[in-house]
């Protein structure tokens, strides 16, 4: 009798756990990532993280605690998952550079740190609440809701009444307050029909015009001459 042959299961690699095994919903510092992204993609999900900050932290856990580059973040356990908060959360400590920190010389502490998540938020409320009581000149923009970066606001970033509505309504206030049939230099007074103003200078007519006329010399005629 020909012997059975036994059909043997290739195992899985030690450093990754079966797709059964892996998380679909990761938490790590305050963010719910989905377990599909690898470490760097599902760092950068993290408020506060860019993206040079998440291949810095992802080249440390390699180097420190042997999490590849390329493992989802649903494959970790527990205790890899708190090893890669602590390098978020002090990342200068493990050697991350200080320019990709984002708060540099704190005002209070005067130390490098970095801040993601809630404490993030948080803090930049606390700024800009301090510059307001400060009343510096970015707190004056911030309390009157203005641009703080020199940025023009000539066509972008308006606040305040419409000028463009206030002058129409304004415009249909005079209309209403006008008299109307008023005399020639009246507020709505029409002009005399044919194109033209009235010429009182006319023949029997009166005015300015016709006085003028009647107080000057006569022009003496030809062949006389002028009166001394």
């Amino acid at each position: 009798m020909a012997q059975e042959q036994k059909q043997t299961t290739p195992k899985a690699p030690e450093g990754k756990p079966k797709a059964s095994e892996a998380i679909n919903i990761v938490r790590i510092a305050g963010k719910d990532i989905n377990g599909k992204y690898n470490i760097v993609a599902a760092l950068r999900h993290i408020k506060g993280i860019s993206h040079s900050l998440a291949n810095a932290i992802a080249l440390l856990a390699e180097k420190n605690f042997g999490i590849a580059q390329t493992t989802t973040i649903g494959s970790l356990d527990e205790e890899k998952v708190e090893k890669l908060e602590s390098v978020i959360k002090e990342p200068g400590k493990f050697g991350v550079p200080t320019y990709l920190l984002n708060r540099r010389e704190d005002t209070d502490t005067g130390a490098n740190a970095h801040m993601v998540g809630t404490d993030l938020i948080v803090k930049t409320k606390q700024d800009m609440d301090s510059s307001i009581k400060l009343q510096s000149w970015i707190g004056f923009r911030r309390q009157y809701g203005q641009k703080v970066r020199g940025q023009h606001t000539r066509s972008t970033g308006r606040t305040g009444e419409t000028v463009g509505v206030t002058k129409k309504r304004i415009q249909e206030e005079a209309k209403k307050t006008r008299t109307p049939g008023g005399g020639p230099g009246a507020p709505g007074a029409k002009p005399a029909e044919g194109g033209a103003a009235a010429a009182p200078a006319a023949a029997g007519g009166t005015g300015a015009p016709a006085q003028a006329a009647a107080a000057a010399p006569a022009k003496p005629e030809k062949g006389e001459k002028a009166e001394k």
